[in-house]
């Protein structure tokens, strides 16, 4: 009965060294080829597109004349006396047909515009009704992405600059573990209320050409695990299974042999 005891936790032990040995270079190294690559830089950065279900922070200020923009505002001047919770209570959220309801205009439509264009146009329409100039600030209070699968530290993440690749993603996740599939990274994306999603493969440098390298806003991303995790998690099972049967054997035999 020692002999067995000690016998199996040694095989588990070389069989889960096997199991990783099989994964080789190929299967685990990020961009193998961008040493080939020819990455263009684009031009233009990336901007966060306001979508339905955005919670969005809107102030509205005027240096020459403050009093002239309080109409327009839920919060005052002095932000850093709320708490962030009553920062997103007081924030716009964007309806299913992109419009927020605004003080002093009304229905105001921002869905599909990027952070500045926003601005743009909140300026344009504010400066209809005071003749001083005006500034406004727009921030996404809900900008948060989820990683799940086989990772080291899967949950949802809030993302404070608006802006996160999904390499960074992985990143604050601690990246991938070593059962994670490098080739097969799943992106599932909301976009005007359907569900798309995307196969992206981390060994190709064909990553940063992609619409899925930048993340938008309420992103999930699901790392897939290999065989060896599923014949690991296989085997242990069956493991479990035969000790526990060989357990009741073992007392049967005790019990027979008094």
């Amino acid at each position: 009965m020692t002999k067995l005891q000690f016998r199996v936790p040694t095989f588990s032990i070389i069989l889960a060294f096997l199991l990783l040995s099989c994964g080789n270079s190929k299967q685990i190294v990020y961009f193998q080829d961008i040493d080939q690559a020819n990455i263009a830089v684009h031009d233009v950065p990336y901007e966060a597109i306001i979508q339905p279900n955005d919670n969005l922070y809107i102030m509205v200020s005027s240096p020459s004349k403050p009093e002239a923009v309080n109409m327009f505002n839920t919060l005052n001047d002095n932000v850093s006396s709320y708490n962030l919770q009553t920062i997103a209570i007081k924030g716009y959220i964007v309806d299913n047909n992109g419009n927020i309801n605004f003080p002093g205009l009304g229905q105001v439509h921002l869905g599909g515009l990027t952070k500045n264009a926003a601005i743009d146009s909140l300026q344009k329409k504010i400066s209809l009704y005071v003749l001083a100039p005006v500034t406004v600030n727009v921030r996404f209070l809900n900008y948060k992405i989820t990683v799940l699968g086989e990772v080291n530290r899967p949950g949802t993440y809030t993302v404070d600059n608006e802006r996160i690749t999904l390499l960074e993603a992985l990143g604050l996740a601690g990246d991938l573990t070593i059962y994670g599939k490098r080739k097969n990274v799943l992106v599932y994306r909301e976009v005007e209320g359907k569900l798309h999603f995307h196969r992206v493969d981390l060994t190709s440098s064909k990553l940063f050409e992609s619409d899925y390298f930048f993340l938008q806003q309420n992103d999930l991303v699901y790392v897939q695990p290999n065989r060896a995790r599923t014949g690991s998690s296989i085997y242990n099972q069956n493991l479990s299974v035969g000790m526990s049967l060989l357990s009741i054997l073992v007392s049967v035999i005790s019990i027979l042999a008094r």
